[in-house]
């Protein structure tokens, strides 16, 4: 998935496997004289992290680079995803059976999938992506990838999860292994790394 542009990411692996900023991008489209498509879109982001669901047609307006018709478009977007799409709250994980719960997408799948979950101050649910897909193993798991979704989503902690198609959730030592090395660095970084979880259809247990 590296190095890969938006639209052809999506393509390939679906809309979930996106970045919050790579969905942003895909709504902005190009820039244009004022701005570039990249500074317009880190600029929405930064707005949408800030308040919310309660993003209004003057905060986007006010973007450099946003005019009145993209404008009209992303909030006419925003508005029929708090309709049909969105719950009224994100979900607080106050505990591991919360968090499971947001990883009902990974637990049946055949190929290893390593998930963020990124949370605000009061534990409240941010994102849920999927960062990784293969065999878990410490050369793989780059670090940079998982706390750049965590930094972008200005997150207070995260949580990572993988699947075992197995069904077996004992964890290997790379399991192990990658959990301290993320603990570590997440204790540089200041973000929190609450736990990491081991999926399975009919089980799961918490590192």
């Amino acid at each position: 998935m590296k190095g890969m542009m938006p639209r052809e990411k999506l393509l390939r692996y679906g809309a979930s496997n996106l970045s919050n900023l790579e969905l942003v991008y895909l709504l902005v489209g190009s820039g244009n004289k004022q701005a570039s498509a990249q500074n317009i879109s880190r600029q929405i982001l930064n707005v949408i992290n800030h308040k919310g669901t309660s993003v209004s047609f003057d905060d986007l307006l006010s973007i450099k680079g946003m005019g009145v018709a993209k404008t009209s478009e992303i909030i006419a977007l925003f508005e029929l995803g708090k309709r049909y799409l969105l719950p009224a709250e994100r979900p607080v994980i106050s505990n591991t059976d919360d968090a499971v719960d947001q990883l009902k997408n990974i637990r049946d799948k055949k190929q290893e999938n390593f998930v963020v979950l990124t949370l605000d101050g009061a534990n409240r649910l941010i994102s849920n992506t999927i960062v990784f897909q293969g065999t878990l193993n410490q050369s793989l798991i780059h670090p940079r990838e998982i706390f750049a979704q965590a930094i972008e989503d200005r997150a207070a902690s995260i949580i990572v999860a993988h699947n075992h198609p197995s069904g077996n959730t004992d964890p290997s030592l790379e399991d192990i292994e990658v959990t301290k090395k993320l603990e570590e660095i997440g204790d540089l970084l200041g973000i929190r790394v609450l736990e990491h979880i081991i999926v399975a259809k009919n089980a799961f247990r918490s590192i």
